[in-house]
């Protein structure tokens, strides 16, 4: 019988060899492989601009921050806005909870390496799932994908694979060659336009789409067609757009000054030496580095033209020996390039102030060279049925464990910024940027020690650096060396007269030195410098509260909260204004504000109970204290506002034991010493009272602060009552007496010649109510 030849194009596609219900499990395979080597990423903690991009990104929090992200360029630190929008909507899930974001960055970078696997299949490239592989866990990959700030990588990579595969069915490319009509389906064409739009929204790195596909046009022989060409001009008009707008965000937010200026020399040389740089760590990965040692760039020496020359030397190469060996390396030559080394020929990117070369910049680039590297292992292969495949798939394994072994091991240093920073400083030791966050993190943490060392080391390495000089001071403040903290911040000042921070920053030392004058000064320097400082009106408005000019502390209150709403410590600071006038209603709600941006602020909780203490509502009260000591359980401040509280709410008990918890932190809390005194004097309950106990407190307070105050000697007349003391009980209530009158204090006289004529009757006075303290607002 004989055969029939199948059609031209019937059957499945080529270089579909795997059976379509394998599609799946493969796919499968490919994510579960990224979970498993980015595991240890999944318990990083923020790390360096993770702040900027999410956790102190204040666009995040309410839908006019939405509308701003997409319509107010500058208003997040990059004009990402598909990017920072999915970020809007993390924040609005999960809050600030890591390992939402991490969860995600991963699961995209799954994505993106089955999408790479797809999209080569269908460009006839052998070993296409083996690239796949090889992208979803090579190492140089794990700073885009275990550092939070870059979804913009991983995001923007779904999209621009997802617009490459539209693409390639609008243009009959691979596979579709034999499928496509005579005339273009155009639905694909604007799929592809469209997905290419949100990958620019994501991030402009993806511009180099519009090369890649003229690249693939050329390989495939489709060049002479002008609607193919045609949608592809349409791209790169697209990306000139947003590449502008990325420009002008970068210089916005600090990409200018001299060390960004860089002529076309300089740049050439950045841009060869770069290209073999990604391309070494594609193919032996280590040491990899956060931040990698920044080149001296230096025209005249004939040496560094050597990359360059034979970058440019590797490109020709490959295209004069298209014939013989194909045009698929000079496209993925030619691609890597682009999307890796091209871009310093015309923009200065803000981290080259720190490093010419990144991991992260090569993530969209590494895919041609994976792929390039997979074919070739795939074609080396012997015949099926021999034993050196077996060993040749062996090799492969090999190299796919020793890979995810580095992954693994790599997504360890993010796990927090002290990590990062130390691994960074191992590989990299005069990276001023890396001592500098890594002061940052001993900062935050309180050692204060461990920063100023990290910041000396950046001076050493940059004398000219404000922010270490500033940063340094507010290290020596935490500590207490007020003098040098000054010296250090009118060094920041002189090296940047403009420096905002460093004049709050030398302003609230000058108040620790009490120099209330030059602290005046400071913070009027800041405002006239920046008149929407949320800082400056916020420290102006303490310093018009401490000088009884309380309407004037509202309204720079007021300024500080409509700059930065979720200002937390000046909305308590209004409500406590508000207090100082009586405004208890509006006191009170700013509190409430306060609690709001900041749950755990224990001096809100504080206030707040201070102000339903004084309407009365006791439990509200008792709740708001506890809630403050269970973030400050050592504030005797606090303790005694609680004490009162229970005395309020008559549950004697409950009060003893919040002023001997404060005794037993501070056994010279005279508040404590006097109200506890009171209590065990002259509670009507016997079980509550125990005279002794109450003169030995009643005098520790009166050796502390002496014999001048009445309510304190009444205290102790009504301590020696209770001991049976009786001639030392008149004798000090009478000089009690002497000193309310002396004050014109009415009303504790009244009280002390009731109390002088019990005691002259040999009787202890009992009463319900404490020498009336007050309770401390924070």
């Amino acid at each position: 019988m004989s055969r029939v030849k199948p059609k031209a194009g019937s059957g499945p596609p080529a270089g579909a060899g795997d059976t379509r219900f394998k599609t799946p499990g493969l796919a499968l395979l490919l994510i579960m492989m990224v979970l498993a080597v980015y595991w240890p990423a999944l318990r990083g903690d923020f790390v360096w601009d993770d702040d900027a991009h999410i956790s102190a990104n204040q666009t995040l929090r309410s839908l006019k921050g939405l509308g701003e992200i997409w319509f107010q360029p500058g208003a997040t630190c990059q004009y990402y806005p598909l990017s920072f929008t999915v970020f809007w909507l993390d924040y609005h899930w999960w809050g600030l909870e890591p390992l939402g974001y991490h969860l995600q960055n991963v699961l995209l970078h799954g994505l993106a390496a089955v999408l790479l696997w797809q999209l080569l299949r269908r460009l006839d490239v052998p070993g296409a799932w083996l690239a796949g592989a090889i992208f979803a866990i090579h190492p140089v990959n794990v700073m885009s994908v275990a550092w939070m700030t870059e979804l913009k990588n991983t995001l923007a990579a779904v999209l621009v694979l997802g617009a490459a595969w539209s693409y390639l069915r609008f243009a009959g490319l691979g596979v579709y060659a034999a499928r496509s009509p005579a005339g273009s389906d155009w639905r694909w064409g604007w799929l592809s336009l469209a997905l290419f739009q949100l990958a620019l929204l994501a991030k402009t790195a993806v511009s180099f789409l519009p090369v890649t596909l003229l690249l693939l046009l050329w390989w495939k022989g489709n060049l002479r067609r002008w609607r193919h060409v045609g949608l592809i001009a349409i791209m790169l008009a697209m990306a000139a757009g947003m590449g502008l707008v990325t420009l002008h965000i970068e210089r916005l937010h600090g990409a200018t000054g001299a060390e960004f200026r860089m002529n076309l020399g300089e740049r050439v040389l950045v841009s060869g030496r770069s290209f073999w740089f990604y391309l070494g760590k594609l193919f032996y990965p280590h040491p990899l580095n956060f931040i990698y040692e920044r080149w001296k760039i230096d025209d005249p020496a004939w040496w560094q033209y050597a990359y360059p020359v034979a970058g440019a030397g590797l490109l020709a190469s490959v295209w004069a020996l298209r014939r013989r060996i194909g045009k698929g390396p000079g496209v993925a030559l030619g691609h890597f390039y682009v999307a890796t080394s091209f871009l310093v020929l015309i923009q200065v990117l803000y981290m080259m102030r720190y490093t010419f070369v990144s991991d992260h910049w090569q993530y969209f680039g590494a895919m041609s060279v994976i792929a390039l590297v997979a074919a070739g292992i795939v074609k080396a292969m012997p015949c099926p049925g021999r034993w050196p495949q077996a060993a040749g798939i062996t090799l492969v394994i090999v190299m796919l464990l020793a890979l995810g072994t580095l992954t693994w091991r790599q997504c360890a240093e993010y796990v927090g910024g002290e990590s990062l920073w130390r691994a960074t400083l191992a590989r990299n030791p005069g990276c001023a940027m890396a001592h500098y966050n890594l002061g940052q993190t001993y900062f935050q943490q309180r050692r204060p020690e461990q920063a100023i060392l990290q910041y000396q080391l950046v001076l050493q390495i940059s004398p000219d650096e404000p922010d270490a000089c500033n940063n340094l001071g507010s290290a020596l403040l935490q500590l207490g060396r007020v003098d040098e903290a000054v010296v250090n911040y009118q060094k920041a000042l002189q090296l940047n007269p403009r420096d905002v921070d460093a004049c709050n920053n030398l302003g609230n030392a000058f108040l620790r030195q009490g120099r209330t004058n030059q602290a005046l000064a400071s913070f009027q320097r800041a405002l006239a410098l920046k008149p929407d400082s949320a800082d400056a009106c916020y420290n102006l408005g303490n310093l018009r509260l401490d000088a009884g000019r309380t309407d004037d502390a509202i309204a720079l209150f007021q300024k500080a909260l409509a700059v930065k709403p979720n200002f937390a410590e000046a909305a308590n600071n209004l409500g406590n204004a508000f207090l100082q006038q009586g405004r208890m209603d509006k006191a009170i709600e700013q509190y409430q504000r306060a609690l709001t941006s900041k749950p755990d602020y224990a001096d809100a909780h504080n206030n707040l109970g201070t102000a339903f203490l004084q309407q009365g509502r006791f439990d509200d009260s008792i709740r708001h204290y506890q809630q403050a000591l269970a973030v400050k359980p050592d504030d005797t401040d606090i303790c005694n506002n609680l004490g009162l509280a229970w005395i309020q709410k008559g549950e004697v008990l409950a009060a003893i034991g919040c002023y001997e918890k404060t005794l037993a932190i501070q056994p010279h809390n005279v508040t404590a010493c006097r109200n506890l005194a009171w209590l065990l004097a002259t509670w009507p309950a016997a079980s509550a009272r125990n005279g002794s106990r109450a003169v030995d407190l009643a005098r520790r307070a009166v050796q502390l602060i002496g014999e001048n105050d009445p309510m304190l000697l009444d205290t102790l007349a009504a301590a020696y009552a209770e001991a049976g003391r009786f001639p030392e009980a008149v004798a000090m209530a009478r000089r009690a007496l002497a000193l309310a009158e002396a004050q014109s204090n009415a009303d504790l006289a009244a009280e002390l010649h009731l109390q002088l004529d019990l005691y002259q009757s040999g009787k202890p006075f009992h009463g319900p109510a404490p020498p009336r303290p007050e309770s401390k607002p924070q």
